[in-house]
């Protein structure tokens, strides 16, 4: 039985592989010029610190795993709590404050002292170039994309479909001010409609004043592609958003590394840290976070409070949905750190910050 889903999972994946080749799904990337931060050699850009190299023996590996690892618990078995939104309600919140709203995954949506700011927003059913197969929504996002107010702001951490969403973009491409992307990843925008002077792209280190303050791109351990042949062509990071009251971190994506204190250094402290805690293994330990790396990289940016992003809303991963969750409050109780987990679709501000909320697990 063994040997016949081995011999499924090695002709599974060179079917996917040529399917894919075939249908030429990559990024499109321009020209990249006058990158100054970030290393890049060999139409390629590279992590600060060494990865461990994929050969097609750990890819195949992998796929072995997905066709024969027994998958437990890795959807909800609960109804996840989804706080549903209007544009009234964001309409009717103030113009004083940052106000912040977990949307799903690492989807967020901030009212930024009267501007409306989207972070990798991904309204799609599946994280997948298809929408017939691949990682299916756990929940409905709180609001629909055509229902929110004019977007000042998108900001995209990196080009992965959980990040960046083509269906999510072509919506929102007439109602949205300026996209804020990192280097290369305008290329997939100007194609999907979005105008070339609506957005700025990033390196490294880079800051763009605003009115409410300054946004910079720090860097993550993490790569980019979105098909066969287009790896680490795009750049990948990680979003600083200051105001004069506020300060906030959103990682991105990214294995544990220095890089998390030398921003803490420069930027911090963060007033909320929005680290990813989810889609964790073994196999890809340098490029994803586990729980506890996570907690240490919230401790590394000087944040005061932690909330937990990148879970609760696609199986990426073969822990169970939970796992992540569960680990990230045991770890924030043993280091001592204020841990906000806050129910989709809840509205809160930074100076109102919610408190640990079990929402993930069943009812008693």
């Amino acid at each position: 039985m063994l040997v016949i889903k081995l011999f499924v999972a090695l002709i599974s994946a060179l079917v996917l592989t040529v399917y894919l080749v075939n249908l030429n799904i990559k990024a499109k990337v321009p020209p990249i010029k006058e990158v100054a931060s970030a290393p890049y050699k060999d139409a390629k850009f590279h992590n600060t610190e060494p990865r461990h190299p994929v050969s097609f023996t750990d890819m195949a590996a992998l796929w072995i795993r997905f066709f024969t690892e027994k998958k437990v618990d890795t959807t909800p078995d609960i109804q996840i709590p989804v706080h549903a939104l209007s544009r009234t309600d964001l309409e009717a919140l103030s113009d004083d404050t940052l106000h912040i709203v977990k949307l799903g995954h690492s989807s967020i949506l901030l009212k930024n002292y009267g501007e409306y700011w989207l972070i990798d927003p991904v309204f799609s059913d599946r994280a997948s170039p298809f929408q017939f197969v691949g990682p299916k929504r756990f929940h409905q996002p709180p609001i629909r994309l055509e229902d929110l107010p004019t977007i000042d702001k998108v900001l995209i951490s990196h080009n992965h479909y959980d990040h960046l969403d083509k269906a999510s973009v072509k919506v929102l491409l007439d109602k949205t001010k300026q996209f804020l992307v990192p280097k290369g990843v305008d290329g997939d925008l100007i194609n999907w409609g979005v105008k070339a002077n609506n957005i700025v792209t990033f390196d490294w280190w880079q800051e763009l004043r605003t009115k409410q303050g300054l946004v910079a791109f720090t860097p993550t351990q993490h790569f980019s592609g979105r098909g066969i042949g287009d790896g680490n062509r795009t750049l990948w990071g990680a979003w600083v958003i200051k105001t004069p009251q506020d300060s906030l971190f959103f990682s991105g994506d990214s294995g544990y590394f220095s890089g998390f204190k030398e921003t803490g250094e420069k930027y911090g402290p963060f007033d909320l840290t929005m680290v990813e805690t989810g889609a964790y293994d073994q196999d890809w330990s340098d490029i994803h976070m586990l729980p506890e790396e996570s907690v240490q990289a919230h401790i590394d940016l000087q944040g005061k409070v932690m909330m937990p992003i990148h879970n609760g809303t696609f199986d990426l991963a073969f822990h169970s949905w939970h796992d992540p969750f569960d680990r990230v409050v045991t770890e924030s109780m043993r280091r001592d750190v204020t841990l906000s987990t806050p129910e989709f679709g809840r509205i809160f501000s930074i100076n109102n910050l919610p408190a640990l909320s079990s929402w993930w697990k069943p009812a008693d």
